[in-house]
């Protein structure tokens, strides 16, 4: 049967923080396999590359093309849920905010969720998204099957049991590999949690951070650069729904929000000004005990209010004191060095996914945020004089190849399904060439 797709030119693709954007030759938005079936074979015969682009979260260029880009929100149904083994398997293209309400109807959540929802499931896990608690690993962990369409237009089913090679490649797929057309996720029974924040200091969090991690399931801390100041985040499932906490609401979205972001913009022409901003942030909103009770997926997701460029690093465990010291240490030294905003410290448990950054250690995240005014960065897109002197992005195969032991084990499964390179665009070559 022949379906007849037609690609949109002239279509802009942005990420989120629209700090990176492509413009493809043509743009489709699918409905079915076989019009992805005939996408490939027309990327095929032409020799163009496809790209597949769920919510455009990402903070890199990976999603970037100047050919063929699919975007997967017309595949989003969520194809079956199984309460007995609390299971659900959905389509690639699924929001993961549309799939919390449609297992909260089943009396079913998924036991960790990131920041943001407005990504697709496929998207979430073929870059690592993680949350934090030191029982749980990141996000693809919590998928036990998915299906994926390879370069020449085969399906794969791919488990722990069937295709085990390509499952602990695709849990984590960067895109590469093909494309994912269902996920299937392990769920538990849906929870309230129970957040509760306060204010600490780097010293006290650091010296006992094994006494947090026991405390708190998803515990993590936000450092404020510049300062000792800390806010410790203890969130916890709990069996009574609680207060809805208006008053931090208000201060939150109404007054906090709006506030910090002047002030953030104002600081980028007055770099000096940051360190203020940072106490005077911290002691509008951190400084207080504040307890929230919600549906677990309304606390776990919380709005990320600016447009931003972000770096995300994660360490082996032992080493969250150090590093943090050495970051604390290096920002005072050098006085041109300005981290806005706090510095976001989550912890994951290790897991056996090939490009996990928590493969075989359980590791801590650091993230670091750049608050991206208006257009006051030069031309390039590139923030000035800041912490990303450490530029993220930059690392070839050979560092890889020392980061991520399983590398190699990738890299050969990526070429046998994709040999002719389809699925590769400009920012995974650095990564595999």
């Amino acid at each position: 049967v022949l379906v007849q797709v037609h690609g949109q030119g002239g279509v802009k693709f942005q990420n989120w923080a629209k700090t990176y954007g492509s413009s493809p030759e043509l743009y489709f938005q699918p409905t079915s396999v076989e019009e992805i079936r005939e996408i490939l074979d027309m990327a095929r015969q032409r020799g163009k590359r496809v790209k597949v682009v769920g919510g455009g979260h990402s903070p890199s260029d990976i999603a970037c093309t100047d050919d063929f880009m699919i975007h997967m929100g017309k595949m989003n149904r969520v194809l079956k849920v199984d309460k007995e083994k609390q299971q659900a398997t959905v389509e690639g293209g699924v929001f993961l905010s549309d799939l919390n309400v449609e297992l909260s109807k089943h009396g079913l959540a998924l036991a960790n969720l990131g920041a943001v929802s407005e990504v697709a499931a496929a998207g979430v896990i073929g870059t690592g998204t993680h949350n934090t608690g030191i029982k749980h690993g990141i996000l693809p962990t919590q998928v036990i099957a998915l299906t994926l369409l390879t370069a020449s237009g085969e399906i794969l089913e791919c488990s722990e049991s069937i295709n085990t090679d390509i499952f602990q490649a695709a849990r984590l797929h960067l895109g590469c590999l093909g494309i994912v057309l269902t996920v299937t996720f392990q769920c538990v029974s849906q929870f309230y949690l129970h957040e509760v924040a306060f204010p600490s200091t780097l010293t006290e969090v650091l010296d006992r951070l094994e006494e947090h991690l026991k405390r708190s399931q998803y515990f993590r801390f936000l450092w404020f650069p510049h300062s000792e100041n800390v806010s410790v985040i203890y969130q916890d499932p709990t069996d009574k729904a609680g207060p809805t906490g208006l008053h931090a609401w208000f201060w939150d979205y109404a007054v906090g929000y709006y506030l910090l972001e002047f002030l953030l913009w104002i600081s980028t022409f007055v770099p000096s000004l940051v360190c203020w901003i940072n106490r005077f942030f911290f002691w509008l909103l951190f400084s207080s005990r504040v307890e929230n009770i919600a549906i677990s997926y309304n606390i776990f997701n919380y709005e990320c209010r600016f447009k931003q460029h972000v770096q995300d690093w994660a360490i082996p465990i032992e080493k969250t004191k150090e590093a943090l010291l050495e970051l604390k240490a290096a920002l005072e030294n050098n006085p041109k060095m300005v981290a806005h905003y706090p510095v976001e410290v989550r912890f994951v448990r290790g897991d056996e996914i090939w490009l996990s950054p928590c493969f075989q250690r359980d590791s801590c995240y650091m993230n670091i945020i750049m608050y991206r005014a208006g257009d006051t960065f030069p031309s390039d897109g590139q923030p000035p004089r800041t912490l990303f002197l450490l530029q993220a992005h930059s690392c070839t195969r050979k560092d890889f190849e020392k980061m991520y032991p399983a590398f190699p084990k990738f890299c050969s499964v990526r070429e046998k399904l994709d040999p002719t390179g389809m699925f590769l665009n400009a920012y995974l070559e650095k990564v595999f060439y």
